[in-house]
């Protein structure tokens, strides 16, 4: 399993509060989008880069083995938070072969999901695996160390989807239709409420 970068910097100017603070089905956005990666990378690092917010984010992380970065540049943009993620993960896992990158605002991401990037990836040979939601290929993506220096040359204001969209001939896709959901307003956060939660199956309750 890779290891795995969870960006968590934003201010969330469009939603004018937290996102990762945001509650569904139980649980903070951050604190579920961290349960679910401790669970995919198995015991490999699991790096938070924390931004705009970092002690008011901690309780939420508390309790899990992550190790959180507050990245100073953050409001420079996503390339600047991923950067910051990556220095980490060099002194955290030297050795690291892939990263798996993902935010903390799309709920629907599962162990399950992040399990198929690499499986992807290995099976094509190629250097990144992402999502395919919609016409978008974006995050969660897989970078191959191969692909680490592509992901230090883009600009501190750009995110990995700048890569995946430049370079479509590196990237295996995972289809990840619940990918399109995220929550950047309150709209989108009413949207994201109105789903109704998993029923319990018998024996699980």
């Amino acid at each position: 399993m890779p290891t795995i970068l969870l960006l968590a910097a934003g201010s969330s100017s469009r939603l004018g509060r937290p996102k990762q603070l945001l509650r569904f089905q139980g649980n903070t956005l951050l604190r579920r989008a961290a349960e679910t990666s401790v669970m995919a990378a198995a015991g490999l690092p699991v790096v938070v880069v924390t931004g705009a917010l970092h002690q008011e984010l901690l309780p939420e992380l508390a309790g899990l083995p992550v190790t959180t970065v507050h990245c100073p540049a953050w409001a420079e943009g996503m390339g600047a938070s991923m950067k910051c993620g990556l220095a980490e993960l060099e002194k955290l896992q030297p050795a690291w072969t892939e990263v798996l990158v993902l935010l903390c605002d799309q709920p629907h991401v599962t162990p399950d999901l992040l399990k198929q990037f690499s499986v992807v990836r290995a099976a094509t040979g190629l250097p990144i695996a992402a999502s395919q939601y919609s016409s978008t290929t974006g995050v969660p993506a897989l970078f191959g160390r191969e692909a680490l220096p592509l992901l230090l040359q883009l600009p501190n204001a750009a995110g990995a989807g700048q890569l995946l969209k430049h370079r479509p001939d590196l990237v295996a896709t995972v289809p990840f239709p619940a990918g399109v959901i995220d929550v950047d307003t309150e709209a989108q956060y009413a949207e994201l409420l109105a789903i109704p939660a998993p029923v319990a199956s018998p024996g699980n309750e």
